[in-house]
């Protein structure tokens, strides 16, 4: 154990020997002492205890910086935390470099409606009563999109497809023709087509059938494309219905549309339909593949060529 030293006493008045009587008065009052400070307990073999000295300039700079430092990182973090909340709410295509799968879509080129006749309306302008088409409808067919394989047997001699060229696409002979008279009974005066084949064996045709006025066509819209199901059956099929998905989709056109798909069980290939009837133009919309004909290019393609019908 640490030992302790005894305390200093400092010197009081004089002492006699053991027995002698004091010769001299009482003594005087002891002076006012002062605590001397206590010595520093020792203890072996442990090292004596230093007190802490009073923290250097240094220190205190460091220690700034510490603080400094905090600050900018909490000021990072929430930018960063700023920034990564922008690029969630973006599109993953409108950020730089990242990556997104295709949701289907097809690569159009871009869409110029052709030139009208001086002086002429357009289909839906109010004084075109008979929303008559005046631009060459050769020129409303939309393009085939980038890739594609064009179909030449579907242009016809120029630009015109004969109508039993048309009606091939109907299965039954009956069917066929019914149509075929019903065509020369409303006077059609001319089809134009086009066609193509993408890269995943997708076919589409498109037929815009030329008559004199838009209520020969609403007339023949109605019997090509009833309700819940197509008029008369294309060859490939065998039951389609409405294409319910389609309804819901924003359309750019001033006139009425109808779209249908093949229903489950379908043999080797699936086909989807559509029949715009756009003023004194009946478009005829089809697209089939092996397998499962994608309902995003379909829809894409319907509505592009609505665009340049209106």
């Amino acid at each position: 154990m640490t030992e302790q030293q005894p305390q200093a006493v400092e010197p009081g008045p004089e002492t006699t020997p053991a027995g002698a009587l004091a010769t001299t008065e009482a003594p005087a009052p002891a002076p006012e002492r002062t605590p001397a400070p206590e010595p520093e307990q020792t203890s072996a073999p442990e090292t004596p205890v230093v007190p802490e000295a009073p923290a250097p300039a240094k220190d205190r700079r460091v220690l700034r910086a510490v603080l400094r430092w905090t600050a900018a990182v909490a000021v990072f973090a929430a930018v960063g935390a700023g920034t990564a909340y922008g690029i969630a709410g973006m599109e993953r295509t409108d950020v730089p470099g990242l990556a997104t799968e295709s949701d289907g879509r097809w690569d159009y080129p871009t869409l110029t409606r052709p030139p009208l006749p001086k002086g002429s309306p357009r289909p839906f302008d109010e004084e075109n009563a008979a929303e008559a088409h005046y631009a060459d409808p050769r020129a409303l067919l939309l393009p085939a999109p980038a890739g594609a394989v064009d179909d030449r047997a579907l242009r016809g001699e120029d630009g015109w497809l004969p109508t039993e060229d048309f009606l091939k696409e109907f299965a039954d002979d009956d069917e066929r023709a019914d149509l075929r008279q019903m065509l020369k009974d409303d006077g059609l005066r001319h089809t134009a087509a086009r066609g193509w084949t993408t890269e995943d064996g997708t076919r589409t045709r498109i037929y815009l059938l030329h008559f004199d006025t838009s209520v020969i066509v609403d007339d023949l819209a109605g019997r090509m494309a009833p309700f819940g199901a197509p008029g008369y059956r294309l060859r490939g099929t065998e039951t389609s219905v409405a294409d319910e998905g389609f309804a819901d989709l924003s359309w750019p056109g001033d006139f009425p549309r109808w779209a249908y798909t093949e229903s489950k069980p379908y043999g080797a290939e699936q086909v989807r339909q559509a029949y715009l009837a756009a003023g004194d133009v009946l478009a005829v919309i089809v697209q089939s593949r092996k397998g499962t004909a994608a309902s995003v290019p379909f829809r894409q393609t319907v509505t592009l060529q609505g665009q340049l019908l209106g």
